[in-house]
């Protein structure tokens, strides 16, 4: 892969929940020497949430680790955990936080999930004016919803950096994804014998420093 310079601010994004966005942005964040900032957290299981999870796989110090904007409890989508809990998530709450050096901003699910009655993911990506990075399952069918993903964000005209995919090469599905949707694939990001700082250090050095 040639050398890709990732801009100071962008925002993670996946095309379905579960295709490893938070791996990704721990990968990213340790590679980069970013914050890192979930600006809504459903679920809190486990290490207690995806801020959590990237503090301790990607080794960040408690300054470069933003707390979320809302931080619900049900493994849901935000519309309805925040309705269980009695809270009303608002579209204008979300401002981007001040700080040093790069920033990466994770999603909750795939571009539709909504946040509340009327706004959904996608609109938070336009109010926060961030470029995507687009992370996809590397296996059958994930042709399919990455174009149906990277068409929504053409049609909101958010800038789109590249594509990175999870999972084990599948040369053939990220041919078709550069292809029909005319993208750079940043990255084929394959399974990780572990997941902490040095690892996430290393792999980042070789997929966009080799």
């Amino acid at each position: 892969m040639p050398q890709f310079a990732f801009p100071d601010r962008f925002f993670v994004t996946g095309t379905d929940t579960d295709v490893g966005k938070t791996v990704v942005s721990a990968l990213l964040a340790a590679g980069l020497g970013a914050s890192y900032w979930k600006p809504v957290q459903c679920g809190l299981e486990g290490l207690g949430g995806d801020r959590d999870r990237v503090a301790a796989w990607a080794g960040l110090t408690p300054d470069r680790v933003i707390p979320e904007r809302y931080r619900l409890e049900a493994p849901l989508s935000p519309h309805l955990a925040s309705r269980l809990e009695q809270v009303q998530i608002n579209l204008q709450d979300f401002q981007l936080p001040e700080v040093s050096g790069s920033l990466i901003v994770e999603g909750a699910g795939g571009l539709l999930v909504p946040l509340n009655e009327q706004d959904l993911i996608l609109d938070l990506i336009r109010q926060l004016q961030l470029p995507v990075v687009l992370v996809a399952r590397s296996k059958l069918g994930t042709i399919n919803h990455t174009l149906l993903s990277i068409a929504a964000l053409r049609a909101a005209e958010v800038p789109i950096l590249g594509v990175i995919v999870n999972g084990p090469r599948n040369p053939e599905n990220c041919a078709a994804i550069a292809h029909y949707g005319q993208v750079p694939i940043l990255a084929e990001l394959e399974p990780l014998p572990a997941l902490n700082p040095q690892v996430l250090k290393d792999t980042f050095n070789q997929l966009f420093h080799a």
